[in-house]
């Protein structure tokens, strides 16, 4: 899983666990690499997503050139590889006990699984063709459902924290529906709102008297 430069480097010692169990818990998504700041080498990799081993450059640049705001931890910042692979990777200064920078930490973690399957649940989530209404138009209760869903998540709450308001516009677009037109459908619009029959008949008389229609339901 991991290879070392010199098992014997103190620091290798010190941050080998920590090394072996990012690895262990995100393997083999995630490669982790101890980097010597002061040789600029590799000490230690666990999980290698690339031909590079303990000896080989870290190419890490100055640290002094870091923001010093972020308080030794950079990241997530985008890294990407030859083979195309998108990763998320976080470095971490680790220092001595006088402040100096002893090693540098670095996490990186393959975003390619992640990105699969965000995309197979966009895809299940996501309906590609329109709703085939010639199929619902005679279904009453899909109707129902249908309107009062749709205003549910158009106006972002739930269906038992609708206003008067509200529900007078639900029963408006289930009134243009024709969904009244069934005597059925009263009692299920009123449980689909979640409220009684008699708060619905109310409302109804409100919304008809309104707009000058026959109030009986």
């Amino acid at each position: 899983m991991g290879t070392v430069k010199e098992a014997g480097d103190p620091r290798v010692r010190m941050w080998a666990p920590v090394g072996q169990a990012i690895a262990l818990l995100l393997g083999p998504y995630a490669e982790v690499v101890l980097h010597d700041p002061d040789t600029d080498c590799i000490l230690a990799i666990w999980n290698p997503m690339t031909a590079r081993e303990p000896g080989d450059p870290s190419l890490l640049g100055e640290l002094d050139a870091l923001d010093p705001s972020a308080r030794d931890v950079f990241g997530p910042y985008e890294k990407l590889l030859a083979d195309g692979r998108r990763l998320s990777s976080v470095s971490a200064v680790l220092r001595g006990p006088d402040g100096g920078a002893t090693a540098v930490l670095c996490v990186n973690l393959d975003r390619t699984p992640l990105e699969q399957a965000a995309a197979v649940l966009s895809a299940f989530g996501a309906p590609s063709a329109g709703r085939p209404q010639p199929l619902f138009e005679q279904d009453w209760n899909e109707q129902i459902q249908h309107v009062v869903g749709t205003y549910v998540r158009d106006c972002g709450r739930p269906v038992e924290r609708l206003t008067r308001t509200d529900r007078l516009e639900v029963l408006a677009r289930l009134e243009k529906a024709g969904v009244f037109a069934v005597r059925r459908a009263t009692p299920a619009v009123a449980g689909a709102l979640r409220i009684s029959r008699s708060t619905l008949y109310g409302l109804l008389a409100e919304l008809r008297a309104a707009g000058g229609t026959d109030p009986s339901p």
